[in-house]
């Protein structure tokens, strides 16, 4: 080969890697759009980052006390407290139509305040006879939408 001929020589790639090449493109832009077009690659909800402590009376009427020690303000209408047994709080001021195994934080304070660090509410079983002492009580965020949803801290009692 001289060197002459390099600069007169208009070969270019072959045209089967020129097709593959396109073919490669077209795919990871049909892949891009349809992740859009999609939904895919929408931001989901993140659960709040807090922390919560639990205080366990038995001698009155088995009350436990649920504590938000530090982290991030969540609304009371999306934090629930899960447990076995219907729940009331501590003065019985929860409608019955609004007692269950799940009852929002919302409920169970009486306001719509945000729970944050420091905001406290106390919870016991609602009907006579029943105890925490044997049950798992688990405190539940929900986004918005009702779509997600995560556990964020759980207290077993000491029969449990």
């Amino acid at each position: 080969m001289k060197f002459t001929d390099l600069f007169t020589d208009d070969d270019a790639v072959s045209p089967v890697i020129g097709v593959i090449l396109m073919v490669a493109i077209t795919v990871i832009l049909a892949a891009v759009i349809g992740t859009f077009v999609l939904g895919l690659g929408e931001n989901t909800a993140t659960a709040p980052q807090a922390s919560f402590s639990f205080d366990y009376n038995s001698s009155l009427d088995g009350n436990l006390t649920i504590t938000h020690e530090s982290g991030d303000a969540i609304s009371s209408s999306q934090l629930d407290v899960v447990a076995g047994i219907d729940l009331n709080n501590k003065s019985d001021m929860v409608d019955p139509t609004n007692v269950g195994k799940s009852v929002s934080w919302e409920i169970l304070q009486g306001n719509s305040n945000d729970v944050k660090a420091g905001t406290s509410v106390t919870i016991r079983p609602n009907t006579t006879g029943s105890s925490l002492n044997n049950q798992t009580v688990r405190l539940v965020w929900t986004d918005e939408s009702g779509s997600t949803s995560a556990t964020l801290q759980k207290w077993s009692g000491p029969d449990a």
